[in-house]
């Protein structure tokens, strides 16, 4: 492998790590507001939001990807940018995700800390906000964490729909130019590893961490 071809495998763990932060942060924000719409006080809410995640967790990602980078040039909105486009899907794909994972997360708390919590007379948002969410932070973050390896690996289909220079992407055009699978899809493989490996490692540390400081 020449010194260009490692430096295009390593254009495209880049463009991974982009897709994957942008849709960490994006995901994460519109995952909160699911979880907190799954346990809102108005029925309406809560439903809508349930039916939103079965929406989306029955939708395979590779739909998800076609509509949003088709969608809008189909509705005359004009074409979107490859990595905006994986963006959005991932982000919606991973708040359905991640608004379940932290619904389950805000309802384990006990519930004596919300009846505690009432009782001093604070506010529906502020029992949430300075009681419950803290708790739930610390129950969330293993499972959080390993979503994250989900979302790096995930990034691997926008390149199957639309192109975007990723990482798999990258070692597939190296491969169609030189032939040379093994090689390519070994290294791209390797790079997945030494982005994902230590998220599990850290996931499973935290998981035995928090467990042991609550026996």
């Amino acid at each position: 492998m020449t010194h260009e071809q490692l430096t295009y495998l390593l254009l495209g763990a880049v463009g991974t790590l982009e897709l994957s932060v942008l849709t960490f942060i994006a995901g994460g924000l519109a995952g909160l507001a699911v979880a907190l719409a799954r346990i809102a006080p108005v029925r309406a809410v809560r439903v809508a939001a349930g039916a939103y995640i079965q929406v989306i967790q029955g939708t395979p990602l590779l739909v998800l990807m076609g509509l949003c980078f088709y969608g809008p040039n189909i509705l005359g909105i004009g074409s979107v940018p490859a990595l905006v486009a994986a963006a959005l899907a991932m982000t919606i794909y991973s708040s359905a995700f991640l608004g379940e994972i932290w619904r389950g997360c805000i309802q384990s708390v006990h519930k004596s800390q919300w009846e505690a919590a009432e009782c001093i007379g604070l506010t529906r948002w502020q029992r949430m906000v300075k009681v419950v969410l803290p708790q739930a932070l610390r129950i969330a973050t293993p499972p959080t964490v390993g979503f994250m390896v989900q979302i790096i690996k995930n990034t691997s289909i926008a390149s199957l729909v639309i192109g975007f220079a990723e990482l798999s992407y990258n070692a597939k055009v190296l491969n169609n130019s030189t032939f040379q699978p093994f090689i390519y899809f070994g290294c791209a493989a390797l790079l997945y590893f030494a982005m994902c490996y230590p998220l599990s490692r850290w996931s499973r540390g935290l998981e035995r961490k928090l467990n042991a400081s609550r026996g």
